[in-house]
């Protein structure tokens, strides 16, 4: 069993923003953190390493070219008996799920991504799932600032959305 905090889109630093503790303390608590994009600069990335669990990330769009230098733009990662996939924009929302079912198919069984800042949760007939865990930092046209959570046990990652207010 594996427990794994899910963020994206920190877009740090920004003036006082910060994560909120219940967003650090469910990271503190996790096995694994997974970051989908768009931390900024490369100091996010340390400040990120240095609460505790690993950190498998990719670059997002806003990134500085130091930090997309040391992250992919996509990756593959095991997670206990899970695959799962990451990457920062996965295209327009009309055909995604089966987009990213075409792109990741065969080597995941889900797909965490980021950009819109929109918290979505989808499952496949087949069961292959994508997952934006939205912000903890800047929601944008969301209605609250969010992160997620996933625990995968016995091949399974089931995905919770975590409102932080």
């Amino acid at each position: 069993r594996m427990l794994i905090a899910v963020i994206s889109d920190t877009h740090l630093p920004r003036g006082a923003r910060r994560l909120p503790d219940a967003c650090l303390e469910r990271i503190a608590a996790a096995d694994l953190l997974l970051h989908a994009g768009d931390f900024v600069t490369v100091d996010v990335l340390r400040e990120l390493d240095a609460l505790g669990p690993p950190v498998a990330a990719v670059h997002g769009n806003v990134d500085t070219a130091e930090l997309r230098r040391l992250l992919p733009a996509e990756r593959v990662l095991g997670a206990g008996d899970a695959r799962i996939a990451l990457v920062h924009d996965a295209g327009a929302r009309r055909g995604r799920l089966e987009r990213l079912r075409r792109r990741f198919g065969d080597r995941a069984d889900a797909v965490v991504f980021g950009h819109s800042h929109l918290p979505l949760h989808e499952t496949g007939p087949d069961g292959f799932q994508i997952f934006n865990p939205g912000s903890p930092t800047d929601r944008r046209r969301a209605p609250t600032h969010t992160m997620g959570m996933a625990r995968v046990e016995g091949g399974r990652v089931e995905f919770e959305l975590v409102d932080l207010g």
